[in-house]
């Protein structure tokens, strides 16, 4: 019996991880280097967070949650701005170069 062919492949899970290693090389490579390290960022301080909130949701009062829920925001706040940032850099850039 032969298995459908799916995106999850063999051949796309050993592209990937080629991809994540010319990441850090001198080669060129497909995903953007910013990108994946502010995403681990983003990703280790939303376990923090979240981490936070489970350990001392018993003990929370109101004023502690705004100020957990405040730094979510400027968190998200700021990763969007970076993001966005990158963007208009690099539509500035070939806005230049095609003069």
């Amino acid at each position: 019996m032969k298995l459908p062919k799916t995106f999850i492949g063999w051949s796309n899970i050993k592209w990937f991880f080629q991809e994540l290693i010319y990441l850090w090389s001198d080669k060129p490579s497909f995903f953007s280097k910013k990108r994946v390290e502010s995403s681990i960022a983003f990703v280790i301080a939303q376990v923090g967070m979240v981490t936070y909130l489970v350990t001392r949701m018993e003990t929370m009062d109101i004023y502690e949650f705004l100020m957990w829920a405040g730094a979510e925001f400027l968190i998200a706040g700021y990763t969007i701005n970076q993001i966005q940032k990158e963007k208009k850099t690099k539509v500035n850039k070939e806005e230049d170069y095609l003069g």
